[in-house]
């Protein structure tokens, strides 16, 4: 009789010892690459899933999709201050933002912010995703959930520069020349940590809140030279033919291949979540539908002088 009790207590003690570990198994068939971002999806056609994690619950629930963007963007994101409201935000990005809200059936609400809040949003359970040309960095994959590349540049586009006023073309050449100069990037962004690993003499290095106000300083001359993405400073030049900026010819910085794309972000721990972002990012890449909105964007942004 004890021989046959403690057979059946071990019995329920593996039976309890199994089921966490079978529940810990389901869960854990969603899983991040080894780089710690989410390349894999699911299919979107038919809206949110039957089995969601607490971020698709939570937003089928409330039926509107938050999204942390900083606006100052062009072509992803950007403002046309001829419109108002929510209309007043577009770009590329913010169309991806629409695509993934009409795949899960819900309203849009797009949720502006300084671009260094945009992590801390989501990471908040503020915002459910950030959607603002952000690059993937190890750093940012492990406080958020990054999404698979969705938009890639490719050839003499690719990478980050660095951008002076014209009338130092001839004294700033290489990133020697920075020694006695000062420089800046947008603080919080690739181009920082780009500009940090690259350059390593320079007078000072400012840290500044917005895309916008790094062109600003520049023009101004409180700085001498900026970084910045490569596709960015030819959108704004284009746009402002008068600013008398040039991006240095021969200077690239340039992130190693698998870091290459923008990322959608999520909270960390929402992986169903970003299975199903990723999906839409499918959808979007397959037929040249993301290159469409940044092509049309970016002629947008054009028009309007940004």
């Amino acid at each position: 009789m004890g021989n046959r009790l403690q057979i059946m207590a071990g019995v329920l003690l593996l039976i309890f010892v199994l089921l966490p570990l079978g529940a810990v198994a389901e869960e854990m068939q969603y899983m991040e690459n080894e780089y710690n971002f989410v390349d894999g999806s699911i299919d979107v056609s038919g809206g949110i899933p039957d089995t969601v994690d607490e971020s698709l619950r939570r937003i089928r629930n409330s039926g509107v999709l938050r999204i942390a963007t900083e606006p100052y963007f062009a072509p992803q994101e950007f403002i046309d201050p001829s419109l108002e409201g929510q209309d007043k935000y577009v770009g590329a990005d913010i169309e991806l933002a629409k695509r993934i809200a009409e795949r899960m059936g819900v309203q849009l609400e797009i949720v502006p912010m300084e671009f260094t809040e945009v992590f801390t949003a989501v990471a908040d359970g503020i915002c459910d995703l950030a959607i603002s040309g952000l690059a993937f960095t190890p750093g940012r994959a492990g406080m958020v959930e990054l999404s698979k590349g969705y938009h890639y540049t490719v050839g003499e586009k690719t990478g980050s520069r660095l951008v002076i006023r014209e009338a130092d073309r001839d004294a700033i050449t290489s990133v020697k020349d920075l020694k006695k100069r000062k420089i800046a990037a947008q603080r919080g962004s690739l181009q920082e940590a780009l500009l940090a690993d690259n350059v390593f003499e320079y007078e000072e290095f400012r840290r500044l809140s917005t895309i916008e106000d790094v062109y600003s300083a520049l023009e101004k001359g409180t700085v001498d030279a900026v970084a910045v993405d490569f596709e960015n400073a030819l959108a704004y030049i284009e746009a402002n033919p008068n600013c008398g900026l040039i991006a240095v010819p021969g200077i690239k910085f340039v992130p190693e291949p698998q870091f290459d794309g923008d990322r959608v972000a999520g909270k960390k721990g929402s992986l169903i979540l970003m299975y199903f972002v990723n999906g839409v990012i499918d959808e979007v890449l397959k037929d040249g539908t993301y290159q469409r909105w940044f092509d049309e964007y970016n002629e947008y942004a054009r028009r309007i002088g940004l």
